[in-house]
């Protein structure tokens, strides 16, 4: 029983990895957004500004989960804002497995 327990809690963990994709049309949208409104500090080429860059090399290493943590949540104490009211987990999750992929160019 204690094995079924804790594979059901793996599986609610990982679940906003395994979210399905967002549609074309919302990925062309979180393109857009991270372009400009992350761009915004990140540099529009994401590599680098006020803000770190944002290259998949610059990345290497990091944690999807903790990515995708920090587009939603901000860092506090820097200009880093939270995303939390403009994306949703999976969003963040999708745009986290991007920039680690080297993110695409606006389509």
């Amino acid at each position: 029983m204690h094995r079924g327990l804790a594979l059901a809690a793996l599986l609610l963990a990982s679940a906003p990895l395994m979210a399905a994709e967002p549609d074309a049309a919302r990925q062309k949208s979180l393109i857009h957004l991270v372009r400009q409104d992350c761009g915004s500090c990140h540099g529009l080429t994401l590599q680098g500004g006020l803000g770190p860059a944002l290259t998949a090399a610059r990345l290497k290493g990091w944690n999807p989960a903790d990515l995708a943590a920090t587009i939603i949540q901000g860092r506090p104490g820097t200009p880093m804002p939270p995303f939390k009211g403009l994306l949703d987990e999976a969003d963040a999750h999708w745009i986290a497995r991007q920039l680690l992929a080297g993110f695409p160019e606006g389509r």
